[in-house]
């Protein structure tokens, strides 16, 4: 059975009072009830309430003077005034104390519990949507963006001195290597984390499209603009805007958002009122923003707009001291996914991760351990789980000597010899880049 919300009710008529119980319990309430707003602040102090219903005019303290105590001592809870003295004035000044509605007597059954009924609903829809946020910031911490690599460390040190202000950030690098993920770092570490973040990929839209997409259209703009239309800039009013791949914006909407970046103003498409913004942007790319300049496809002015602070994201094939944290991370997040007791990897798989180029960087390890969570029957992800790794020649060799069931020792032996073979008989090189001493080369070589 549902927990039951509970309901405190003030007022010093016992008929209302009564009434207003058995109603308010008929409808799966529980309830108390006071006889004062003094006697009411005791109960407060004593127990939480999902609602309180008050009476405006009382003997002693009033229902003004209760809400305030209210909003004091349990600002979370929602307070909705009721009185047989109605007036515009009353409700106006209950309102702006903080009451979430206002009743007069005699109302009906029917739009008390309608408006109870709002009231909470109101209520658990600003818990959750709080909830939600506290998830989000908890998911972006900087703690939460995994690696270990000298490159990460300086990555980190810019996102905590960038947070703290509202300068633009252009955030540079390869498809997959995080930078969506960097980018709600920043907001969720920002002043700004409990507004909101909104995001636009710019590759994804046509260039009208894309208009409408930031700034929004009126009704009749265009063939099919039924309905007037909030762009995403207004929609990130106090929050952040995201331009993901903002290297392919087309020239005339360049001009269009420098516009905006400069003057905190716009139109939407087909409109004529100017609409004012509060935002901050951060954008991101995986082109070379000053060739594009140079080609004439990127205007030099937005450019620098939008680059005040850049942050430059290595590839993932650069910093292979990440790709360990990342594949655990990423285990343990595809086990519990699937419910499977996949624990790790084997050191044989691992070294086939570090040895990989990684051309899809983070997002292509991510998916390669998916895959093999989901293929392994074990606790450990063994080399043969890691067969949908494109690695060119390298893949099909360990796929022919999965086929043919090679053991440990003769699969160590044949890549010993062609080692050996590829550095024409240079025992050194060829124990430096295998990590054995060269008694153990010579063993192999005579294996």
């Amino acid at each position: 059975m549902p927990i039951s919300e509970k309901i405190l009710v003030v007022d010093d008529d016992p008929t209302f009072q009564t009434i207003t119980r058995s109603l308010l319990e008929e409808n799966g309430y529980e309830v108390e009830v006071a006889q004062s707003a003094e006697r009411a602040e005791e109960k407060l102090r004593q127990c939480e309430y999902d609602l309180v219903l008050t009476d405006l005019v009382m003997a002693g303290k009033n229902g003004l003077a209760f809400l305030n105590y209210v909003k004091s001592w349990a600002p979370e809870t929602p307070v909705v005034m009721i009185t047989g003295f109605a007036s515009v004035n009353s409700a106006v000044e209950a309102m702006k104390a903080g009451a979430e509605d206002y009743l007069t007597k005699p109302c009906s059954s029917d739009e008390l519990i309608l408006k109870i009924k709002r009231v909470l609903e109101k209520k658990h829809n600003y818990q959750e949507l709080n909830r939600l946020r506290e998830e989000l910031a908890e998911k972006y911490t900087f703690g939460n963006i995994i690696g270990k690599s000298a490159n990460l460390q300086s990555v980190f040190k810019l996102i905590a001195r960038v947070s703290e202000t509202d300068a633009a950030v252009l955030i540079q690098g390869e498809t997959g290597t995080g930078k969506e993920l960097v980018a709600r770092a920043i907001h969720y570490n920002s002043p700004r984390k409990d507004k909101p973040f909104i995001s636009v990929n710019c590759a994804a839209l046509s260039e009208t499209l894309l208009e409408s997409e930031l700034f929004g259209h009126e009704r009749g703009a265009f063939t099919g603009a039924i309905n007037q239309k909030l762009g995403r800039f207004e929609m990130a009013h106090h929050g952040t805007l995201f331009l993901d791949e903002v290297g392919d914006i087309p020239l005339s909407t360049q001009a269009k958002l420098l516009r905006v970046l400069q003057e905190k103003e716009f139109e939407r498409v087909g409109g004529t009122q100017t609409v004012k913004v509060d935002i901050r942007i951060l954008s991101a790319t995986n082109k070379n923003l000053q060739e594009a300049i140079r080609a004439g496809a990127f205007r030099e002015d937005l450019f620098y707009r939008l680059n005040v602070m850049p942050i430059i994201l290595s590839p993932l094939r650069n910093r292979l001291d990440d790709v360990p944290p990342l594949a655990q991370h990423f285990i343990e997040k595809y086990a519990a996914r699937f419910h499977k007791t996949v624990e790790g990897l084997t050191s044989p798989a691992l070294e086939i991760l570090l040895r990989y180029n990684w051309p899809g960087n983070v997002r292509e390890l991510e998916n390669i351990i998916e895959r093999a969570v989901i293929i392994t029957n074990g606790t450990q992800i063994s080399p043969d789980c890691l067969v949908y790794l494109d690695q060119g020649k390298d893949v099909g060799l360990l796929k022919e000597a999965f086929q043919k069931q090679l053991t440990e020792k003769e699969l160590t032996t044949l890549y010993a010899r062609m080692i050996f073979h590829e550095h024409k008989g240079n025992k050194k090189e060829t124990c430096k880049i295998l990590g054995i001493n060269f008694r153990t080369l010579q063993n192999r070589l005579k294996d």
